[in-house]
């Protein structure tokens, strides 16, 4: 009997005492500043393609639910019999209209629109197909752009940029390659390294930047943000020059990898780094992500900022493993048609919150990274703190956060299943501390906001401590400048914010 008493007093004990607190310290060193999240308008689940633009009425603009920024559309190489040459007043009616009402419904909402090729157009490719030349049908011929059609490239870039200006859409920036290194049956082109570092050197001027000021150059697009396609770009000066934004996907490769290997580079040439495509449970079956896949999909997504990305751009965001539900009943009764899924609730932690915020260094009592059950990370945008925790465990803890400023008020926002997201409550702050132990779930996604005290500590010092940050230069849109032309905002050694003119 007493063995028995024992072992009942020693599950009592398991279920009521907390894990250890963990321990997070965030410092004041600065690293990229985040443009913001987003996801794809393609064909296929966002059919009927191009009529229905609920789904970026849900996801896009800081009055949504989810507030994202950046909408991602292909620039198709295929004809399409519905558009004429009038239309755009070039001689390449491609279907390129598909994208244009998603498009104009981001730009309304103040949204980034950009256009990533899957292929030149069949003319130019030594296969003489937009296909990727991997399959039987195609002989299995490998597609790349010909040599003698680099010339072509950005001039057809620029028909792009003219359609979508004629239809009310200011494009953002352009890609030169989704995938350059994966040989397809569908739309594809194919580059090694030296082939887009050839493009990019010699040809890229071609994109005309004065007709549309402001477009900006990304890199081609990997699928494993593959170094060997990024380090020829940085390496040569005139190539380095014409890219503005380094952008690949993460397919096989976790964001610690690859894609921070890459953007310890470019981040310091200046250049933002974008992951462009990924999705994590596309291929889960006749159902919706469950609760553990959701937080391995914010650990992604923490993992790329922590990894140094400025912009995350999920695949399709109408889809039964994205944010908005396509009404198919064999993927469950909650996957309706144009209704929020709770992907898209766990994406808003980020696209919300972190969107405009500079991302400060910060640690944990305990191991974090790829695979580890807790992960966290700490932002700083404005006259707030945030900090992000993850953790994948089955037992509650507390939390003991750390700051680099004294702070008098907190908003948590907690998540801690798919029927429970995005919780709010207020953090109780009595006097200004810079250290606050909050009780945190199991197997929940936390986002903390934390307003700093203005006193002694408070924002007016910041200025005159982010060393990392005092040469950088932005444009009039906010975005950091590479080429230093005209007006541009800097932020002077005393920590004050001027114009200056380059």
């Amino acid at each position: 009997m007493k063995k028995i008493i024992t072992s009942l007093t020693l599950l009592v004990l398991a279920l009521t005492v907390k894990a250890a607190t963990v321990v997070v310290t965030v410092n004041n060193y600065r690293y990229q500043t985040v443009t913001g999240f987003g996801a794809a308008c393609c064909d296929g689940a966002m059919c009927p393609f191009g009529t229905d633009t609920q789904p970026v009425k849900l996801l896009y603009g800081p009055r949504s639910k989810v507030g994202l920024n950046i909408m991602r559309m292909e620039i198709s190489p295929n004809f399409k019999g519905d558009i004429t040459a009038a239309d755009i007043g070039w001689d390449t009616p491609y279907d390129w209209q598909g994208s244009v009402p998603s498009a104009l419904e981001v730009k309304k909402r103040g949204g980034i629109v950009f256009g990533t090729p899957w292929s030149p157009p069949g003319e130019y490719k030594t296969n003489g197909t937009p296909q990727g030349g991997n399959s039987d049908d195609q002989g299995n011929q490998r597609g790349e752009l010909r040599e003698d059609c680099y010339e072509k490239f950005f001039p057809w870039l620029n028909t792009f940029l003219a359609y979508m200006k004629s239809k009310g859409v200011s494009v953002d920036a352009v890609s030169i390659q989704n995938e350059p290194d994966w040989w397809v049956s569908y739309s594809g082109c194919l580059y090694t390294p030296e082939q887009q570092l050839n493009l990019v050197k010699n040809y890229a001027h071609m994109l005309d930047r004065e007709t549309y000021p402001g477009v900006r150059l990304i890199s081609a697009e990997p699928l494993g943000f593959d170094p060997k396609y990024f380090t020829p770009l940085m390496n040569d000066p005139t190539a380095r020059e014409q890219i503005d934004i380094v952008a690949g996907h993460i397919y096989g490769h976790p964001p610690l990898g690859n894609l921070k290997t890459v953007a310890a580079t470019a981040s310091k040439y200046g250049k933002e780094v974008w992951m462009t495509e990924h999705s994590s449970t596309d291929n889960i079956g006749n159902r919706l992500p469950n609760w553990h896949e959701q937080l391995l999909f914010a650990e992604e997504l923490n993992e790329c900022m922590l990894a140094g990305c400025t912009g995350y751009i999920y695949w399709y965001m109408r889809a039964h493993w994205a944010f908005v539900g396509t009404g198919e009943s064999q993927y469950g009764s909650a996957n309706k048609k144009n209704v929020l899924l709770p992907r898209a609730y766990v994406m808003s932690h980020f696209s919300k919150h972190v969107t405009g915020s500079t991302r400060l260094g910060s640690r944990a009592s305990v191991t974090t990274g790829t695979e580890s059950a807790f992960e966290t990370s700490a932002f700083i945008k404005g006259d707030s703190i945030i900090v992000m925790a993850i953790d994948t465990t089955a037992t509650a803890r507390d939390i003991k956060i750390r700051l680099p400023y004294e702070v008098e008020s907190g908003l948590q926002i907690v998540s801690t299943s798919n029927e429970s997201l995005c919780k709010q409550s207020t953090i109780e702050i009595e006097e200004p501390t810079k250290e606050i132990t909050i009780p945190m779930a199991a197997r929940s996604l936390n986002t903390y906001i934390f307003m700093i005290h203005h006193e002694e500590t408070g924002v007016e010092s910041i200025g005159n401590e982010q060393q990392a940050l005092d040469d950088e230069v932005y444009d009039l849109t906010g975005r950091r400048a590479t080429n230093r032309h005209g007006i541009m905002i800097k932020r002077g050694k005393d920590g004050k914010v001027r114009k200056v003119l380059r």
